[in-house]
Order: structure tokens, then sequence, then C-alpha cells
């Protein structure tokens, strides 16, 4: 059986040049490709690819979103972000997803076929240059950011939820309270930290580095969003 792949570039001529490259190895096939974000975590769980291919800054959002939404729906499809920014934050959004791998449009053919079917296999790409990027950066902001004191025990434990990927409805079975109260957590973690979005207090939370675990898990497990 052939390893099955989705695309997802909002430039045609990039999913044409990636299904040409993945196909003539004869043991892989595309199944399915996406200009936008919100087409693609659709049509994704729907297909059920082996590995779906995200690009990063999409026309209607991001990749990195639509690689979270895909597996916290179905968590056996494995993501790889392509993307032409090699910065720390991308990174540490996209470990925070649940991708499998963080690679640049530079990468060469061969190197991204092997990356494919490595991630098929059920491998995990973040190399070590990357970990220690990031570890870096995670401990340098641990150590300049105050605002985490602010939470309340009840709204660090649902930072730390958020962190491990979960949803709202996860986060309320974990800690036995009512969806509509996660969600009123939600909002005060966010307006306390000065952020507008879940993926953003993920990663602050990764930063943090603190006693409940995190540091010494690699990669963090994401399957909510």
């Amino acid at each position: 059986m052939p390893i099955t792949v989705y695309l997802l570039d909002d430039h045609e001529i990039v999913r044409r040049g990636l299904r040409e490259l993945l196909e003539s190895t004869g043991d892989i096939a595309v199944i399915g490709e996406s200009g936008l974000a919100h087409e693609a975590a659709r049509r994704i769980p729907a297909l059920r690819p082996d590995v779906a291919i995200f690009d990063v800054r999409l026309p209607d959002g991001s990749g990195i979103d639509a690689c979270r939404e895909v597996r916290s729906i179905d968590p056996t499809i494995k993501g790889l972000v392509l993307t032409s920014f090699d910065d720390e934050s991308a990174l540490s959004m996209a470990v925070m997803a649940g991708a499998h791998g963080f690679v640049l449009k530079d990468i060469k053919g061969a190197g991204l076929v092997a990356a494919v079917r490595r991630i098929a296999a059920g491998e995990h790409l973040i190399d070590e240059e990357q970990l220690a990027r990031l570890r870096r950066a995670w401990l340098r902001h641990e150590e300049s950011d105050p605002r985490l004191r602010s939470l309340s025990p009840q709204e660090r434990r649902i930072l730390d939820l958020i962190a491990a990927g979960k949803t709202n409805r996860q986060i309320g079975e974990v800690l036995s309270i009512a969806e509509k109260t996660v969600k009123n957590y939600v909002t005060s973690i966010l307006g306390k930290l000065g952020l507008e979005s879940r993926t953003q207090a993920a990663v602050l939370a990764a930063t943090r580095g603190h006693d409940h675990g995190h540091r010494g898990a690699w990669p963090p497990t994401a399957s909510g969003h």
C-alpha cells in the first residue's frame, strides 16, 4: 500500500511540484490538496491520509492551526509543517500543534521524500538543533516573563492543559468542570497574559519549564485546539 499524502499550500505551482516529486517515487500517493486552511481542516479528516503537509501562512489563516484541528479529530494523521520561515515562534507552534516534523521549503527533494516516509512510519523529525533553539528560547522567556504570576492555581492548571493540546471539553472532563466554565477561564487567562489566541497561550506555557514536567517531555502531545 502506498503512503497517502494531503497537500496544503496556497500556491498551485508549489502543490503541483510537490505532487510530481512525491508521486514519482512510486510508493507515495497524493490523495488531496487545498490552498485554504479551512478547506483542508474539513477535507483531511475525511480522506484520512497517512501524512498531511501544511504550509504555515495561508490566505485564510495558519496551516499550524489546521494541523492542530486535524489532529484533534484524528491523531493518527501525521503532520509535516513545510515553511519558508525558520523562526522559533513557528517551530514552537508546530510542536504544540502535534506536528511530527518542521522543514524548510529549501529542503532537497530527496530530503522531503525521506521526511514523509519517516513520518509515515511514526518518527518525529524535530532535530537536536531545533530542540536546542527552542529550549534556549523557552529558558529566556521563563526568566523574563512575570505575567504567569498573575494566574490563579486553577488558571495555571488550565494553561498546562492548553499546552498539552486539550480542547475546552477535554479540559472540563479532566478538571470536572463545565465546558462553559473552561471557556470563561480561557478568556480570563488570555486577558491576563495579553494574548489573542490559544496557540500563543500554548507556546507561552511551554516556555515555562515548570515543575509539572513539560520540560522533560518531548515532543509534547497535542490532541486538541
